[in-house]
């Protein structure tokens, strides 16, 4: 699982900075969360939700509204109807990347702007609240009477909330008491999971059972039993992440049959710690790495780790195929290689290569089993060297078809 850096513009002309939590495997689907109310992007909760969904397959971006956390923007100019308009732009960013959003998820406040983006967002197909407010204004109960006073009479003030001071304009709070919330949710058209803990002391339960009212069929509604509001204990964000993967399985819209692809993989560095870089090899996404003794973070395999691991996955592969061919009584086999440099040989990087089989074999099907190994297609090209067009530019970058290296195996145990 891999987090990549992801920034673009905000309905205001500003840059937004967000996360994009990538899924290991085969992607089913992506989703956008929406983070509660002055809490940004790297919540605890919403990271460990996001992360969860993406084990699940489910690729999600998350990121901070403006003015909060790495995002542009002052706090004081923010507005709850800028909150949605940036979560379209969000669907927008993604679509331009070809990962097309179908699933909206909102903690707190950021559920209600989840439900009053997705009428506008037509590749939306569910959303997902957790302890979310029916009445937008009720974020209001978080501020006291003496603060919106000084508010309403001088356009701003400073205002304790959750712990942190904010700095408030009368443009926010105006715009909470405006909004209909109710009618959008009647409205939404879309199936809804509702998830609230019945013990929230900062949104109450009732606004649950007013959303849950409100909203038409398909809808569904889960209790969070002794969760707080900001889910704060790692089983109550468990279960919100395996329930929202499991609930929204028939509204993902999985990634449509690609093309052959342009390139065999792709590096791109995430910005954390010196040398950590995401690999995207067709639908899979994993970290690369140096380790921590020479500057990395030691979070991914080193390149010519990933190399030698090359070498070890086509020789198991070419002789499993071998040994199958053969009808041969081969239970497990297992490569080893570890690579070094000799200094003064002509042929400096030597690959040292262990091979167990497991099975009822003579000594000459192991000799053989010995002879096929060198001939896996990984083998054959280090050994016979490569010619490298490096130029300048985007990727695409010209490669063989994803079925080339079956041939080539095939070819190798003929």
């Amino acid at each position: 699982m891999v987090t990549q850096p992801f920034q673009f513009t905000g309905s205001t002309g500003q840059t937004l900075s967000g996360r994009m939590e990538m899924p290991g495997g085969r992607v089913r689907g992506w989703a956008i969360f929406a983070h509660c109310f002055t809490c940004g992007k790297d919540n605890r909760a919403a990271v460990r939700i996001a992360r969860l969904l993406a084990r699940h397959g489910i690729g999600v971006l998350r990121f901070d509204f403006a003015g909060l956390g790495e995002s542009e923007g002052d706090f004081a100019d923010s507005r709850f109807s800028f909150d949605v308009q940036d979560l379209r732009a969000a669907a927008e960013a993604l679509e331009q990347q070809g990962r097309t959003a179908s699933l909206l998820i909102g903690h707190s406040l950021g559920g209600a702007a989840a439900i009053a983006a997705a009428a506008t967002l037509p590749s939306i197909r569910a959303v997902a609240t957790v302890n979310s407010p029916f009445d937008v204004s009720h974020t209001l109960h978080q501020f006291d009477p003496a603060s919106l006073a000084v508010i309403d009479a001088e356009g701003a003030a400073d205002v304790l909330l959750a712990g942190r001071r904010f700095r408030v304009g009368r443009g926010l709070i105006d715009d909470l008491r405006e909004q209909d919330q109710g009618a959008r949710i009647a409205a939404l058209r879309r199936p809804l999971l509702v998830m609230h803990a019945p013990l929230d002391d900062t949104v109450g339960i009732e606004n649950a059972t007013k959303i849950y009212v409100a909203a038409r069929h398909p809808k569904s509604f889960v209790s969070l039993d002794d969760a707080d509001h900001l889910l704060s204990r790692p089983q109550d964000v468990e279960r919100v992440g395996s329930m929202i993967a499991a609930w929204a399985a028939p509204y993902l819209t999985a990634p449509a049959s690609a093309p052959e692809p342009s390139v065999d993989a792709e590096a791109e560095e995430t910005r954390d710690g010196k040398f950590q870089v995401a690999i995207t090899s067709g639908d899979h996404v994993f970290l690369a790495d140096e380790p921590v003794s020479v500057g990395g973070l030691g979070s991914g395999p080193s390149p010519f780790d990933l190399l030698s691991a090359a070498l070890a996955a086509c020789t198991t592969m070419t002789l499993r195929l071998y040994a199958d061919n053969k009808n041969w009584p081969v239970s497990r086999i297992r490569t080893a290689v570890g690579h070094q440099k000799e200094a003064g040989h002509p042929q400096p990087d030597l690959f040292n290569v262990r091979i167990a089989v497991e099975g009822a074999l003579d000594d000459e099907q192991r000799a053989r089993i010995l002879e096929i190994a060198e001939r896996c297609p990984v083998h054959r090209t280090l050994e016979r060297g490569a010619r490298f067009s490096t130029v300048a530019g985007d990727p695409p970058a010209p490669c063989e078809r994803p079925e080339a290296h079956m041939d080539a195996m095939d070819r190798a145990v003929e």
